[in-house]
């Protein structure tokens, strides 16, 4: 009987289960891929080309393949990054790991909604929407809010409705906007950037050409969320494959907006949170279209699909603090979900940080939007790298001691290579994360004090707050 029942267990996990490489692609592609830093990137010039390929070669490449060997360690396929720390450095910093994660997320919403009303701005011929702090907080706390109270419907149907929003505001204006500026060359306008090897490549290691390498790190972060659907793979071996073609997937992706925003637009009209859609009406104005009109358009359209990323990173990051919840790592009031499964009351705190993080950055901004923009983008990335951070000291402390221990993948079967590898992207994400609180270019001097203040804050928070919960964890048991 017990036989039975376990080859009925295994027979609806290759039913329901089985992925083709195709689909984790897909899959991770979503995760991955995003328009928040094209403006910045077009703004780079062209010595994006040479960051992209950096970040993405050197950095997120291994990144994803230490993340897919110790998902594949039996008994770790579920959990995340909790699960990989947890099993190499301890209870409490896998916890603390988790809830950075978490809190990354929370901050970054803050950077998904200044785009979002950037876009609705020109939409509707409003620019104070984004010059003036009271109208652009309450703009961000009906969307937030909104985002919120729409979880209620469960995480599947929001699911559903994230992924059109993804494909008609996404994906759909991404591609028009490549095959226009593809138009825009074959027509022989003129360009405001030229690629070459004095261009691409920075002559000069400094602060700033350090810190304008930052924002490309964040635009390869989540990759390794897919890890744990390795061992659901027809063929594991293919797992590298699907990760080789998803980061040249995504620098041929990054690179083209970002080239058709950086050569059509003077560098000193892109705004980082408005940048995009201003582009779409300069672009098809210059080929004969109605920039003016259209424009309009796609600015509904974008917010309409990032509003749909909002909703997904409510959704999904909660559902693990969740499971954490139930397991005693927050208070007992945290572990109750809704009839649909929707975990609320975490949902509700997770906005409410939302809300005190957009209070301090955009009232500290002022009128300037890139500023807020550009404190809330650093943010996001310094308590991301923070949990890569860990996850690569608990990838070096298993291939060190734990080689033995079985795993369907391997990201080299040498250990010494493996922790080579792992030792450079290190190196790189150290020297990322004390960079990301260098002022960004065109900072003002007179806030250059509030974005490092800021950034130290909001990191030295995200560190203490799950440590204190930890404290409390036998209590809550």
């Amino acid at each position: 009987m017990g036989e039975e029942k376990e080859n009925w267990a295994l027979e609806q996990d290759l039913k329901y289960n089985r992925l083709t490489a195709f689909k984790l692609f897909a899959m991770t592609s979503s995760m991955v891929i995003s328009v928040i830093e094209l403006a910045l990137f077009g703004k780079t010039g062209a010595t994006a080309l040479f960051y992209l390929l950096i970040a993405g070669i050197c950095w997120f490449i291994p990144i994803t393949q230490m993340a897919g060997e110790m998902a594949s360690i039996d008994g770790w396929g579920k959990g995340g990054i909790f699960t990989w720390v947890k099993g190499n450095l301890g209870d409490r910093t896998g916890w603390t790991a988790m809830f950075l994660q978490w809190i990354n997320i929370t901050v970054g919403m803050d950077t998904m909604m200044y785009v979002i009303i950037g876009a609705l701005s020109i939409t509707f011929n409003t620019p104070w929407f984004n010059t003036t702090p009271p109208a652009r907080f309450i703009l961000m706390m009906i969307i937030l809010w909104g985002a919120t109270a729409i979880q209620v419907i469960g995480v599947r149907k929001i699911g559903r409705i994230a992924e059109w929003l993804f494909i008609i505001g996404i994906a759909i204006p991404v591609i028009c906007i490549i095959i226009a500026f593809f138009v825009y060359l074959a027509q022989g306008h003129p360009l405001h950037m030229q690629i070459n090897w004095q261009t691409v490549v920075p002559h000069h290691l400094n602060s700033s050409t350090l810190a304008a390498f930052v924002p490309f790190m964040l635009a390869f972060c989540g990759g390794e969320a897919s890890a744990p659907h390795v061992k659901n793979l027809e063929h594991p071996r293919y797992y590298s494959r699907v990760m080789l073609g998803l980061a040249l997937t995504a620098i041929l992706f990054d690179l083209l907006g970002s080239m058709a925003i950086g050569m059509t637009v003077p560098k000193s009209e892109i705004q980082n949170s408005t940048g995009f859609v201003y582009t779409y009406g300069v672009l098809l104005n210059s080929i004969g279209l109605p920039g003016d009109v259209l424009n309009k358009i796609v600015g509904v359209m974008l917010a309409c699909g990032i509003i749909g990323e909002l909703g997904n990173w409510l959704a999904g990051p909660n559902q693990g603090m969740y499971e954490a919840a139930k397991e005693g790592y927050l208070p007992k009031l945290f572990a109750k979900a809704t009839k649909h499964g929707v975990p609320l009351r975490l949902m509700v705190t997770q906005s409410l940080i939302v809300t005190i993080t957009a209070v301090l950055i955009t009232f500290s901004s002022g009128s300037n939007a890139d500023f807020a923009f550009n404190v809330s983008l650093a943010a996001t990335t310094a308590q991301y790298l923070m949990v890569y951070l860990i996850m690569l000291i608990a990838y070096i402390v298993l291939k060190h001691k734990h080689e033995d221990w079985h795993r369907a993948y391997y990201m080299n079967k040498s250990a010494k290579i493996s922790i080579a590898i792992s030792c450079l992207a290190f190196l790189i994400t150290v020297v990322a994360f004390f960079v990301t609180f260098t002022p960004a270019v065109g900072t003002l001097a007179k806030m250059q004090g509030i974005y490092v203040t800021s950034l130290i804050g909001m990191c030295a928070i995200s560190v203490i707050i799950p440590l204190i919960l930890y404290h409390f964890k036998d209590h809550w048991q």
